[in-house]
């Protein structure tokens, strides 16, 4: 397991941290693996009930470590450790909760559309620069985004680039409550921990049917992947990527 990820279990509840302050929580290809890893060992264990995500150093998490991928060839390939990871987010069976505390930037954004209850702190914020780097939306955020927030939000997110606020993101239905920074994680367990405490098929059952078909988003995220590997090679994303590595 790598260390940037620590995995802890609290009960029937796993909690899985981004540990890599020093370079914003920003995730690379192991870290992808280690935390497929923890979520399938979670989903086989019938003591484990719910899933919990958060960040570290008063972040989320910046979203992919554009250079780490870029180094590796795979960022967005079928068979790479980000797409087998959405994938494996897109069709988890028990509950995935989130607790955000600043920045939530790219997939640190599109993740929680995957997530069944988000909370927030106020210093929080969410933006998808995918378009100002010449790429497309990932992580199935093109289905989903929409399905959650309308068109003319999900548009402003994901596509115009716009930043989100705490607040605006709880109006947009990304989530459940703004809680204060220092009471984030015990409401965020407190959730996840009276959730553990139901029924457990029911709960899995319930999710299903108010998720529908994971088809549709697995096929949306393979449909993303795609375009997102197709832009990569454009002399537009190309010429974005540069200048965002001047500008670092």
């Amino acid at each position: 397991m790598s260390e940037l990820i620590h995995v802890v279990r609290d009960g029937a509840v796993q909690s899985i941290r981004f540990n890599r302050a020093e370079k914003k929580n920003a995730i690379t290809g192991e870290m992808y693996a280690a935390i497929s890893t923890a979520m399938i060992a979670a989903e086989a264990d019938a003591t484990i009930r719910v899933h919990v995500l958060f960040g570290s150093g008063g972040v989320f998490t910046a979203g992919n470590d554009l250079a780490d991928f870029l180094k590796s060839g795979s960022i967005m390939t079928d068979s790479s450790n980000i797409t087998q990871f959405l994938k494996l987010v897109a069709g988890l069976e028990k509950p995935l909760i989130a607790g955000v505390d600043g920045l939530a930037v790219g997939v640190g954004t599109t993740l929680l559309m995957h997530c069944d209850m988000v909370y927030a702190s106020p210093a929080s914020w969410f933006q998808t620069p995918f378009t100002a780097l010449g790429l497309v939306p990932e992580a199935g955020s093109s289905f989903l985004g929409p399905r959650i927030m309308g068109h003319a939000l999900a548009f402003e997110l994901l596509v115009a680039g716009g930043k989100f606020s705490a607040e605006k993101a709880l109006m947009a239905g990304l989530l459940n409550a703004v809680v204060p920074s220092e009471s984030l994680e015990a409401e965020t367990m407190k959730a996840a921990v009276k959730l553990a405490g139901l029924p457990p098929e029911a709960v899995k059952i319930s999710k299903r049917l108010l998720k529908g078909d994971a088809g549709a988003v697995v096929q949306r995220i393979e449909d993303e992947v795609a375009l997102f590997a197709e832009r990569l090679h454009s002399e537009e994303a190309q010429a974005a990527v540069r200048a965002f590595f001047q500008r670092s």
